[in-house]
């Protein structure tokens, strides 16, 4: 039986946070699954975009990082804008299109480029590893 992530959901006058941990065996579908159902009431593009881009920077923690981080997703209603940050353990950054495990991956980052109004990481503990927006 596939294990659900718990959610960790805040509302203020704001934002709407997200706050999952990555585990080594965190299944990038059900962690999707868990994150779809608070961000239901986002247009459907919207909401395809930011599952697909909480999915591939799973992916990367789960790939490149030894498994372990924390996603958090934080929202503005007005207008309506997404925050995506994932912290992790690595020193290594993010390089679009490049992976160590073969020519056949590192497209993920490339995708998240593409679908991201920017997106960058960031250094040191508090620092999200990559924030999009």
């Amino acid at each position: 039986m596939m294990r659900r992530p718990s959610v960790l959901v805040e509302e203020d006058s704001r934002s709407l946070v997200v706050d999952l941990s990555i585990e080594p065996d965190t299944n990038t579908a059900v962690l999707r699954g868990s994150v779809e159902d608070v961000l239901r009431d986002l247009g459907e593009d919207h909401r395809y975009d930011v599952l697909l881009v909480i999915t591939e920077l799973a992916a990367n923690v789960l790939d490149h990082a030894g498994g372990v981080g924390r996603l958090r997703i934080f929202r503005s209603p007005a207008p309506c804008r997404t925050w995506v940050e994932v912290d992790d353990g690595s020193e290594q950054q993010p390089v679009p299109g490049h992976s160590r495990l073969g020519s056949d991956r590192g497209r993920g980052m490339v995708m998240v480029n593409g679908i991201s109004q920017e997106w960058g990481p960031g250094r040191g503990p508090a620092a999200a590893r990559p924030c999009t927006r």
